[in-house]
């Protein structure tokens, strides 16, 4: 499997180096490099990418600006010479940060996240045995089986898992996260929550009990969840 990737950076010297980067890493496949995202937004819509290395400090229009045009699908990798625009990068959802001067092995390791995530994506959902979240600034791998439920909280999430007192707190909404789990497994049972079916033990007075966690069924899941326990008992 190899990815398309473009380069956009207003320095001809880190576009030089980052393209010498793309050229020897075998599962990357150089499509295009833009020296401002006002180039980059007139091209990548007819060669689009897979990943975009992208500079944030740009005349005109700025790396975080760009990034909100791009299409959701292609994975962003930020890079910039300011550490302090690793928190903006994350709050847009990006893949990784890389901090200028940029060597190799930290471009690879980013590279190699993004080969991960297209893997992922690729894998038929009833065969995943784990996945990949954004927590903290990090890529952190949760195994399925280890998930007891998932809470909405408008643009994050927390992931409770077992024998495991504090959740993982992610940057992405519910509708995301159930399209990234398997059916078979899990179930939407409220705006706010997602469980997993093999994990529920006790169901009170029509809410799920996890530990001292009370997780409601709404009007629009109760029907759905009925049928489940039917199939169940």
């Amino acid at each position: 499997m190899n990815l398309k990737c473009a380069i956009v950076d207003d320095e001809p010297l880190a576009l030089n180096l980052l393209e010498s980067y793309v050229k020897k890493t075998p599962f990357l496949e150089l499509t295009g490099k833009y020296s401002s995202a006002v180039q980059a937004m007139k091209e990548l819509p007819n060669h689009p990418v897979d990943l975009l290395f992208l500079d944030i400090q740009m005349p005109e229009l700025n790396g975080l600006e760009f990034s909100k045009l791009v299409n959701p699908v292609t994975r962003i990798v930020f890079t910039t010479a300011f550490e302090q625009y690793a928190i903006d990068g994350y709050k847009v959802n990006a893949l990784d940060y890389l901090l200028k001067p940029i060597s190799y092995v930290d471009f690879l390791q980013a590279a190699n996240k993004a080969m991960k995530w297209f893997e992922l994506l690729q894998q038929p959902k009833e065969e995943i045995q784990s996945i990949f979240v954004k927590s903290d600034y990090k890529l952190v791998q949760i195994e399925l089986k280890n998930i007891l439920y998932i809470e909405g909280l408008k643009d994050y999430i927390k992931i409770y898992e077992e024998n495991n007192p504090k959740p993982i707190l992610s940057l992405m909404n519910m509708k995301a996260m159930e399209d990234l789990l398997p059916a078979s497994r899990f179930m939407r049972v409220h705006r706010s929550y997602i469980v997993q079916k093999d994990k529920i033990r006790v169901i009170d007075r029509g809410r799920i009990v996890f530990g001292k966690a009370y997780i409601p069924i709404s009007d629009s899941y109760k029907q759905a969840f009925q049928d489940f326990l039917e199939q169940r008992s």
